[in-house]
């Protein structure tokens, strides 16, 4: 049995529970209600009109609209991050850009081309796999980011003690790094713990209900979530790795943000 579709009025009765979520949140005396009512509009928008692009570039599939698809993805998510860190100098905005591009294109292209068996350039497993996987990336980034700088911030009289009698900078960054790391890896693993029994995640159940078979959707979702793991861990520690080294000159001097 295929997926049964839904037609514009069904669908239009799930912004209903959105009237559940406004009560509570007015109960609660939580201002956000233009918040929701933004994020929901935005969320259609966005999605609807990445429909239109997909079903054009899935009837008519070339390889230049999957890289470009690719490029636009990665632009919006670098940009994304560094949104969300503002105040970060110029060379580590590189790098985290090419860690999230390199990272993310590496995973996506053994995932299609190796594990999968498909074309790299087909848009119909690259781009939904693509977004999976550089969306997390993203998600990642930022968390990394954001405990990278407020454990700097935080520590800052304490790092400033540790330069005064001689210890060299890389020693004293490094842990923020890998506490950054492990930050940003947590999420993903703890979601890994629970699929299954707690949760079913999202790329398995649309499988399921699409017609795939569970074991097929399974075996999917599995490999998924091995390849978010590895380009979180991928791109967070790369970009750090490489980043923090911009944050220190020649003379051991740490450039705090």
């Amino acid at each position: 049995m295929g997926v049964v579709e839904m037609t514009i009025g069904q669908f239009a009765i799930i912004y209903l529970l959105l009237l559940v979520v406004l009560f509570i949140m007015k109960k609660a005396q939580i201002n956000q209600t233009k918040l929701l009512l933004l994020a929901s509009f935005r969320m259609t928008v966005q999605l609807v009109l990445a429909g239109l692009v997909l079903t054009y570039i899935l009837g008519n599939p070339h390889p230049l609209f999957t890289v470009a698809y690719i490029l636009a993805m990665t632009t919006f998510a670098t940009l994304r991050v560094l949104g969300k860190n503002k105040g970060i100098n110029q060379k580590f905005k590189l790098a985290i850009g090419l860690s999230l591009a390199c990272a993310g294109t590496l995973v996506v292209f053994f995932f299609v081309q190796i594990v999968v068996g498909m074309d790299f350039f087909n848009p119909q497993y690259t781009i939904p796999l693509s977004g999976m996987i550089f969306g997390n990336a993203m998600t990642g980034l930022t968390l990394a980011l954001k405990t990278f700088r407020e454990s700097l911030a935080a520590q800052r009289n304490r790092i400033e003690s540790l330069l005064y009698v001689g210890v060299a900078p890389r020693k004293i960054l490094l842990p923020f790094v890998n506490n950054a790391l492990e930050t940003a890896l947590l999420p993903t693993m703890n979601s890994m713990l629970g699929m299954g029994i707690i949760s079913l995640p999202g790329m398995m159940t649309g499988q399921i209900l699409s017609g795939t078979l569970p074991m097929t959707a399974i075996l999917y979702q599995i490999a998924i979530m091995i390849a978010i793991t590895t380009v979180v861990c991928l791109s967070v520690f790369s970009a750090l790795y490489f980043g923090y080294r911009t944050l220190y000159n020649e003379r051991n001097q740490i450039i705090f943000e």
